[in-house]
């Protein structure tokens, strides 16, 4: 079954988008390029840290086939793939407000297969709602697959109103992974993840890390988009 819902969110996520870049006056291989390359860009981005701080060697074939990837970085490899194949075929359309709902999409049916396998479960809860995942132990526990795709969905949801009536225009991506690293900030309090430094886990001090990035990248780009904007008046 987790792999058939895998299947389910890579398609509709390819269906939203192909319908979401129809305005876009690219030519068709532009379009199928730079979807390669967000499609490869994710994944080696969201396997990444495994790879490097895994049992298994980083050059090895286990490291990178083993279990275990994580949806912060595949959203920050993502970007930087589609920014790649965009240097080097040399294309200045803006892209990312295309990929912006149909990405939460994906990630929202996505993190349905990640509850149905028992994975990035949370702590232990007493609240009505709490999930026991047996292959863990007997406690009720919060269903955080289940809070993360609501978020998704709600994400993808907003993010198609705000494209249709062209607000943030050029900065959609960039607002819905700024707003999601907000979210794990929260979220990561309820789910197990060991402390690292100041009592903050790893994907906390990414989440900081992103925002602050993709809070720069908004900056410069808006100051390009101004520009251009000056010189065309």
């Amino acid at each position: 079954m987790y792999p058939l819902i895998m299947l389910i969110a890579v398609a509709s996520g390819a269906v939203l988008l192909r319908l979401s870049q129809r305005s876009l006056a690219m030519a068709w291989e532009d379009k199928l390029a730079i979807g390669i390359g967000a499609f490869c860009g994710a994944t080696l981005g969201a396997k990444l840290p495994f790879a490097l701080f895994g049992e298994a060697e980083f050059w090895t074939a286990a490291a990178w086939l083993s279990n275990g990837k994580t949806i912060m970085a595949g959203l920050v490899g993502g970007y930087a793939g589609v920014e790649l194949v965009k240097w080097v075929l040399g294309i200045r359309t803006k892209t990312g407000d295309s990929f912006a709902a149909p990405v939460a999409l994906s990630i929202a049916i996505g993190r349905l297969g990640c509850f149905y396998a028992g994975c990035c479960f949370g702590t232990p809860t007493n609240l009505p709602w709490g999930v026991v995942f047996p292959a863990i132990d007997t406690l009720p526990r919060h269903p955080t697959q289940l809070y993360e795709s609501l978020f998704h969905f709600t994400a993808a949801a907003v993010l198609l109103v705000l494209q249709q009536r062209g607000m943030f225009r050029g900065q959609l991506i960039k607002l819905y992974i700024i707003v999601y690293a907000m979210y794990r900030l929260v979220s990561e309090q309820i789910r197990p993840e060991p402390e690292m430094w100041g009592q903050l886990t790893a994907y906390q001090w990414a989440s900081l890390g992103i925002i602050a990035v993709f809070s720069f990248l908004w900056w410069r780009d808006s100051k390009a988009m101004a520009a251009e904007s000056a010189v065309s008046a």
